[in-house]
């Protein structure tokens, strides 16, 4: 199991910090001393897991406030609180998501629901709080990707899947854009010599919520499917505990390094132990990375420019 090292002192902010990989996340690094604020879009959830959290760990520090990845104007307004605090972040884990609606749906902004919650709303707080996480002394920003970005493409040519919606090629989308970013992030931050790092991991085959509540929005109640694929699925899964650790080890190891991405290592990647994984080629492509960056700006409305002084 891995330890996360010490992180008394470290000031850090967790998206989707009430359930799965997120509220796991939050309890390892509260168990190792972080100053944590629970980003969460439901506070009475969120206020349930850190309650959940204190009863292990009495003298966790941990905040609840609340964020809609899914809606611009909440994301500005969360990463104004905390810039109005004006705390230095050591490091923003963006973990939060949803995963295969059955139909389209949409963002409060209008954009498709996986992409603009899974990346558009993490791309617009990540820059957002740029400012607060350069003036720490070695800030990190650790983003969870999937292992379905194996099998995604970025449609520039209907980003929102106007067209034809397809829920899980959507998700690849989403979780593809997301390790691409944090591929770009990596490079800008070496260009402009910002000693900030930039990671990914992804979760393998971890239980959570997660696609429970993506077959579920949207429906009164799960599809009739579903709880057949759960009980008799073939492939290996694993719980939050061993789930979230590629996230932790790439938000807290000093092992990890700028760009890396990191995953399960065993079987087929779904479980086991952390180890680097392979990044998808598609990932790897410098020009369609800064593309990508440079469309996300311009949908958001968020820049570096705007941002970074």
């Amino acid at each position: 199991m891995y330890v996360v090292p010490d992180q008394t002192g470290k000031y850090a902010v967790v998206t989707g910090a009430n359930s799965g990989t997120g509220k796991e996340t939050v309890r390892r690094l509260a168990g190792a001393g972080a100053r944590v604020v629970m980003a969460v879009r439901t506070l009475a959830k969120g206020e349930a897991a850190r309650a959940e959290i204190l009863a292990q760990y009495p003298n966790a520090q941990l905040e609840v406030r609340r964020i809609d990845l899914a809606d611009l104007a909440s994301v500005r307004e969360f990463a104004d609180g905390l810039i109005a605090d004006g705390t230095p972040i050591d490091l923003l884990v963006n973990n939060a998501g949803v995963m295969a609606p059955p139909t389209r749906m949409a963002t409060t902004d209008g954009f498709e629901l996986q992409f603009g919650s899974n990346f558009l709303g993490p791309f617009a707080l990540t820059l957002r709080l740029l400012p607060l996480l350069l003036a720490a002394p070695a800030p990190r920003v650790a983003t969870m990707s999937s292992g379905t970005a194996n099998f995604g493409r970025i449609h520039f040519d209907d980003l929102q899947w106007e067209r034809s919606y397809r829920s899980t090629t959507s998700y690849a989308q989403s979780k593809l854009a997301d390790l691409m970013f944090a591929h770009e992030l990596a490079a800008v931050a070496a260009e402009r010599g910002w000693n900030l790092m930039s990671t990914a991991a992804h979760p393998g085959y971890t239980r959570t919520n997660l696609q429970t509540a993506g077959a579920s929005l949207g429906r009164d109640k799960l599809p009739w499917w579903h709880s057949f694929v759960e009980r008799f699925n073939p492939l290996p899964s694993q719980g939050v505990e061993q789930g979230a650790e590629p996230l932790l080890f790439a938000a807290t190891s000093p092992e990890a390094k700028a760009g890396a991405y990191y995953g399960p290592s065993q079987r087929l990647g779904l479980v086991g132990p952390t180890k680097l994984a392979n990044a998808p080629r598609r990932s790897l492509d410098a020009e369609t990375n800064a593309r990508l960056w440079s469309v996300a700006e311009k949908l958001t409305g968020v820049s570096l420019s705007t941002v970074v002084r």
